[in-house]
C-alpha cells in the first residue's frame, strides 16, 4: 500500500522529544557496556562513594530510621528469590514449571500450608486438605516476588490468605525472572522474545489456570490480579469463553486495560510513534535490561530515589503512602524482564483509545487508504465475560479512567474506589490490611468455590437486623445523574422520577421508572454501602417480591415500612455502589431488610463502589 512518510505523525517539539529520549538510551547502553567489563573492585567503589554521598547529604534523624528499620528491608531487598522471601516469615513455597501450547516454560509458586501444616498433604486426594484455590498474577515488568517483599506480615496478601485457609497459586509471564525458558527459541534470539499481550492471553493464563486446576484436583480457582495482570485475565476471559467456567472470581487490583495516557511529553511522543521507532530505540528484545546495571552500582537508597523520580516523572505518583524501608524492601524485587513488544502493545492501546490484539500492520495517519473501513484491529471483546467481577482502583492513580473502563465491562461489574491511593499502593501501600484486603476477602467468601452461572452473579446476604422505610421522593435532575459524587463515585444515565426507601440511615431511592423492567435503583444508603460484602445468612428471609410487587408495594405505602427482617438476596445486576447510590441491572431483586453497617469502613471517607449503567 502506498505510503505519505510518517512526517505528519507526531509535532515537531516531540520529534525533538523523541530525539532527546534515543540519544539518552544511546547514552546509557554505552554506560551499560563499560561497567559490565568493569571488575567487582570498581563496582563496590562506585557503589560505596555513592553510599558515603548519600549519608552525607542525608539528615542525622534520617540516618537513625533507616538503621532501626533496616534489619527486616535489607533481608527482604537480599533475597535471591520467591521461596528465600516466604522462608522469611516462616513459610514452605513450592515451585512449579508449567509448559504453553507454544513451548514457553512458566515458573509457578505455591503456597498452600500454613505454619504447622508443612508435612500435611493439600488438594492431592480424598485424604488430603481440601482448600479452595485462588491464583494471583503480577503486573507490567515484574515477576511474583512483588506479592510477599513486604516488611509487614499484615499487609501481604498471599500470606493473609494461606492464614486464612486458601491454597494460594502465583503465576509469572513468559520472558521474566522465572520464565526465561522455551524449548523451541533461545532467550539470546528475537524469535524468544516476539510476544505481546496476545500470547499472554491465549497461553500464559488458561495453560497456567488448567495447570493449577489439574494439579490441584479442584473445579474452579478465584484470580486476583495487579495492573497489567488485570488486563492479561480481560484479555483471556474475553476470548476463553469455557475459561469463565473455571474461574469463579476476578479481583482487579489497579486494573488496567485502557490507561488514559501519560502527560510527560517523551513518553508521549513514544506512544504516538511509530513500533519501528520504538524497536529502534529499546531493540526486539527485553525492554530496559539495564535496570540491573543501576542497581548493581548504585547505594539502595539512592536507587530508591532514582525509582522514585521516574515514576513522578513518567505517571505524576508521589509514593508516599508507601514507606521508606518499604520502597528500599521492594524496590530490588520490582523490576523484571519483559519484551519490547509487548511495551508497544501497550503503546497501541494507548494511541488508539481501545483495548485490541496486538496491531502487526500499524497504518500511518496519513496513509493512502488507510481507513476503518478497510482495516480494523481486533478488540478483546471483554463484555462477554461471565466471570463476577471486583475492580479495586485508586482515586490518585493516573493509569485507571475508570469510567471508560466500565463502559467495555459486563454489567455485573462492581468498582470499589480507595480515595488516596495510587497504583503501586495496592502492592506495598499503607493501609492495604484495613482499606484493601476486607473487601478482597469478602468477595472470596462470597464467591470462591460456587457455579456463578447457576447461582446467579453478586447475591450478597445481609443480616437481620434493620428495616425498609418507603417514602415518595421527589424529581431527580439529570445533572445529578450525569456526575460524580462526592466520593468519587458515578451514577450513570438519569432517571426522571424516582421513589425513594428511607430508614434510620440516609434514605434509600427506588426508580419508579426502572420498576417496570425490574430494575430498581438504589441511593443514598449508608447501611447498604456499609454492609454489601457481609455474607452472614438471614434467620428470617421476607422478600417483598419481585419488581411488579415492589412497584405496587411502593405506591400503596408511601410512608410505610417493611418490619419483618430479612435480606436483600438477588443483586444480580449491582451496577452504582457509593456516596450517592447504588443501582441494579437488568434482573430482579427482592428486597426486605438492611443489615446493620459491618464492613466498607473507608466508604465513609469519601470511597465509592459503583459499576457501569
Amino acid at each position: 500500500m502506498a505510503r505519505v512518510p510518517f512526517i505528519g505523525r507526531l509535532f515537531w517539539r516531540q520529534y525533538l522529544a523523541l530525539i532527546g529520549s534515543i540519544v539518552l538510551i544511546f547514552l546509557e547502553g554505552i554506560i551499560r557496556v563499560i561497567t559490565l567489563g568493569l571488575p567487582q573492585p570498581i563496582i563496590r567503589f562506585c557503589y560505596n562513594r555513592s553510599k558515603g554521598l548519600f549519608n552525607l547529604l542525608s539528615s542525622p534523624r534520617g540516618r537513625q530510621l533507616r538503621s532501626r528499620k533496616q534489619t527486616i528491608s535489607s533481608s527482604i531487598a537480599r533475597a535471591s528469590d520467591f521461596v528465600d522471601l516466604c522462608a522469611l516469615y516462616g513459610y514452605y513455597a513450592e515451585e512449579h514449571v508449567v509448559q504453553t501450547g507454544d513451548g514457553y516454560l512458566l515458573g509457578l509458586h505455591r503456597l498452600g500450608w500454613r505454619k504447622g501444616e508443612e508435612g500435611s498433604r493439600v488438594n492431592t486426594g480424598q485424604d488430603s486438605l481440601r482448600k479452595k484455590v485462588v491464583y494471583l498474577h503480577h503486573g507490567l515488568m515484574m515477576n511474583s516476588e512483588v506479592w510477599v517483599c513486604l516488611t509487614e506480615k499484615e499487609r501481604c496478601l498471599p500470606l493473609m490468605l494461606v492464614e486464612k485457609g486458601y491454597d494460594v497459586w502465583l503465576g509469572n509471564n513468559r520472558g521474566n525472572k522465572y520464565s526465561k525458558k522455551s524449548t523451541r527459541h533461545s532467550p539470546n534470539t528475537h524469535a524468544f522474545w516476539d510476544f505481546s499481550i496476545d500470547e499472554f492471553a491465549f497461553h500464559d493464563i488458561p495453560d497456567s489456570i488448567n495447570y493449577i486446576l489439574k494439579t490441584t484436583s479442584q473445579s474452579t480457582l478465584s484470580y486476583v490480579g495487579f495492573s497489567q495482570g488485570t488486563a492479561q485475565a480481560f484479555a483471556t476471559l474475553s476470548i476463553h469463553p469455557t475459561l469463565n467456567d473455571k474461574v469463579d472470581l476476578f479481583v482487579a487490583l489497579a486494573p488496567a486495560m485502557a490507561p488514559a495516557g501519560l502527560s510527560n511529553g517523551i513518553v508521549d511522543s513514544l506512544v504516538k510513534a511509530s513500533p519501528e521507532v520504538i524497536f529502534l530505540a529499546f531493540g526486539r528484545r527485553s525492554i530496559l535490561s539495564s535496570t540491573t546495571m543501576w542497581q548493581t552500582i548504585l547505594y539502595p537508597p539512592i536507587f530508591t530515589r532514582l525509582i522514585d523520580m521516574s515514576l513522578a516523572f513518567l505517571f505524576g505518583w508521589k509514593t508516599k503512602n508507601i514507606s521508606a524501608h518499604q520502597k528500599l524492601a521492594a524496590y530490588p524485587h520490582l523490576y523484571s524482564y519483559t519484551s519490547t513488544k509487548s511495551m508497544v502493545h501497550w503503546f497501541q492501546i494507548i494511541r488508539n483509545k481501545s483495548f485490541q490484539m496486538y496491531d502487526d500492520d500499524v497504518q500511518a495517519p496519513l496513509s493512502l487508504g488507510a481507513s476503518d473501513r478497510y482495516y480494523k484491529v481486533a478488540k478483546f471483546p471483554t463484555r462477554n465475560i461471565k466471570t463476577p467481577i471486583v475492580l479495586m482502583y485508586g482515586g490518585s492513580d493516573s493509569l485507571v479512567d475508570i469510567k471508560v473502563m466500565l463502559k467495555e465491562l459486563p454489567r455485573h461489574t462492581i468498582a470499589k474506589e480507595i480515595p488516596h491511593f495510587e497504583h503501586l499502593d495496592f502492592l506495598w501501600g499503607q493501609g492495604l490490611d484495613t482499606l484493601v484486603f476486607p473487601h478482597v476477602f469478602s468477595a472470596l467468601e462470597e464467591h470462591a468455590g460456587r457455579d456463578h452461572l447457576k447461582d446467579g452473579h453478586f447475591k450478597y446476604n445481609h443480616s437481620k437486623n434493620g428495616s425498609l422505610n418507603f417514602t415518595q421522593s421527589s424529581e431527580y435532575s439529570e445533572d445529578d445523574a450525569s456526575s460524580p459524587t462526592a466520593g468519587g463515585g458515578f451514577i450513570g444515565r438519569p432517571l426522571k422520577k424516582r421513589n425513594m426507601i428511607s430508614s434510620e440511615s440516609p434514605p434509600v431511592r427506588i426508580s419508579e421508572a426502572n420498576l417496570d423492567d425490574s430494575s430498581p435503583s438504589i441511593s443514598n444508603t449508608s447501611a447498604f454501602q456499609q454492609s454489601m460484602f457481609d455474607t452472614s445468612d438471614s434467620s428470617s428471609p421476607s422478600p417483598v417480591g419481585d419488581g411488579s410487587s415492589l412497584k405496587s408495594h411502593a405506591r400503596q405505602k408511601r410512608m410505610g415500612s417493611v418490619s419483618k427482617a430479612g435480606s436483600v438476596e438477588s443483586l444480580a445486576g449491582l451496577r452504582h455502589f457509593g456516596e450517592k447510590g447504588i443501582s441494579l441491572g437488568s434482573s430482579k431483586a427482592t428486597v426486605s431488610g438492611v443489615a446493620q453497617p459491618t464492613m466498607i469502613k473507608e466508604a465513609d471517607r469519601g470511597g465509592s463502589i459503583h459499576g457501569r449503567r
